[in-house]
C-alpha cells in the first residue's frame, strides 16, 4: 500500500489525480497539467514534496564525514544555513543519488534526499557510519512536510501566508535558508524560477498548506513539476543518473570538487581516471512528435540516447536531454529516431528555460 504524506487530504480535498510514485500516492494533476506549468512559470505554484527525505547529521565527526561521503566538498560551507548541492557516489564513481546538504554547524547538518533512494540512501550511510566508527548521529525527519513554492512571485505569495517570513528571509540569497518559528525556509526549488522550499512540522502542514491557496498560489502536482524540470535543465535520478552512470556524464561535473588534493571522498579516484566520456545536451525536436526516454539519436559522432524527454509548455517544443559523444557540440543537426521513424532536431547547451526566459 501506498504510503501518504500530511498533506493527502488537502490533495483529495482539490480534486487531485493521485497516482504512486516511489510508493507514495502524491497528485500528478489537478486539473490541467500545462496550466499548473504555467502558474509556475507566470506566478506561482507548490508542490507536496513531502514524499522526500530530510536526515539529520549531528556530532563532532559530521563535517569530516560529509566530506569523505559527498563529492562536493562541504567546507565551502561556512555561514549557518548556507546550502550546497552534490552527488552521493559509489566506489566506482556511479551516483546513488543527488542531494541538497545543508550546514547550520560545522558539527549540524541536514541531508535532503530523493524519496525512491531514501532507504538506500539511509542505508548507505549508516554503514559508512558503521565502518568509519564516524561520531555521527543520522535521524531521518519524517515528522517534517515540505511544500515547495516557486515562480516570480512565490515569495511575495509566501511571505503573504507566513506570518514572520518576510523578516526571517526577505534578504536571503540563492542556496541559503533560514529559520521562521520552527519553519525551515530554503531558497532552493526544481522548477528554474525563483522560490522557497518550506520544511514545516507534519502537524503544521496542512494549515500552512491552505494559507498559500488563500494568498493565491496554485497548487501543482508531478506532472508539471517534471516539464518544469526539464525546461530547467535540471537531471531526474533514475532517467539522467543511477549508480551506472558517472556524474562527468550526466551533465553534473560542476558538482564535483577535486581542488582539495588531500579529500579523498568516495568514488573520486574512479572520475579522475575515467574522465568523462560522454557529454549531455538539450534536444529541441524540429519535426513534429514527442520526445521520450531511451529514444536513439544519430549524430555525425557516432549514436547516442535520451535519457529525459516531452513537450516543453513554455516553448510549444519537444526537448529532452541527450547523452551524447564528447564531440557533438550545441547546434547541431541530429536525428532522433520515433518509433523507428526518424526526426530532425538539433542540440542546444542546457537549460532551455530559466526565470521564465527561453534561452534557446
Amino acid at each position: 500500500m501506498s504510503k501518504q504524506t500530511p498533506l493527502h487530504r488537502a490533495h483529495v480535498d482539490a480534486g487531485a489525480r493521485m497516482v504512486d510514485f516511489a510508493g507514495w500516492e502524491m497528485p500528478v494533476n489537478y486539473g490541467s497539467q500545462i496550466e499548473e506549468h504555467h502558474a509556475v512559470r507566470r506566478r506561482a505554484g507548490m508542490f507536496d514534496v513531502s514524499h522526500m527525505l530530510a536526515l539529520d547529521l549531528d556530532g563532532a565527526d559530521a563535517r569530516k564525514f560529509l566530506r569523505a561521503v559527498l563529492a562536493n566538498d562541504v567546507a565551502k560551507l561556512t555561514v549557518a544555513g548556507k546550502a550546497l548541492y552534490s552527488c552521493m557516489l559509489t566506489p566506482s564513481g556511479g551516483v546513488i543519488d543527488d542531494l541538497i546538504v545543508y550546514h547550520f554547524a560545522d558539527d549540524r547538518y541536514r541531508l535532503v534526499v530523493n524519496a525512491g533512494t531514501a532507504d538506500k540512501d539511509l542505508g548507505w550511510l549508516r554503514e559508512r557510519i558503521d565502518r568509519d566508527a564516524a561520531a555521527v548521529d543520522l535521524t531521518p525527519r519524517r515528522d517534517l512536510a515540505m511544500i515547495a513554492v516557486q515562480g516570480p512571485e512565490a515569495r511575495r505569495l509566501c511571505w503573504q501566508a507566513l506570518p514572520g517570513s518576510e523578516e526571517a528571509s526577505g534578504t536571503l540569497p540563492p542556496f541559503h535558508a533560514a529559520d521562521c518559528d520552527g519553519v525551515l525556509i530554503a531558497r532552493t526549488g526544481y522548477t528554474g524560477e525563483d522560490g522557497f522550499e518550506l520544511s514545516v512540522p507534519a502537524d503544521r502542514a496542512e494549515d500552512l498548506w491552505r494559507s498559500l491557496l488563500d494568498a493565491g498560489v496554485a497548487p501543482c502536482g508531478l506532472g508539471a513539476r517534471d516539464t518544469l524540470r526539464l525546461e530547467a535543465g535540471m537531471n531526474l535520478y533514475g532517467q539522467d543518473m543511477d549508480e551506472d552512470t558517472s556524474p562527468l556524464d550526466a551533465g553534473l561535473a560542476w558538482t564535483i570538487d577535486f581542488k582539495d588534493e588531500n579529500r579523498h571522498f568516495i568514488g573520486r579516484e574512479p572520475l579522475e581516471q575515467a574522465g568523462a566520456r560522454r557529454r549531455m545536451l538539450g534536444l529541441v525536436l524540429e519535426d513534429k512528435g514527442v520526445l521520450r526516454t531511451h529514444m536513439k539519436v544519430a549524430t555525425e559522432h557516432g549514436d547516442g540516447i535520451t535519457t529525459s524527454g516531452s513537450f516543453s509548455p513554455t516553448l510549444q517544443k519537444a526537448i529532452a536531454f541527450a547523452r551524447l559523444p564528447l564531440a557533438v557540440a550545441p547546434d547541431e543537426r541530429v536525428t532522433v529516431d520515433i518509433r523507428g521513424r526518424m526526426a530532425e532536431a538539433r542540440t542546444v547547451k542546457l537549460p532551455f528555460v530559466r526565470n521564465g526566459q527561453c534561452l534557446i
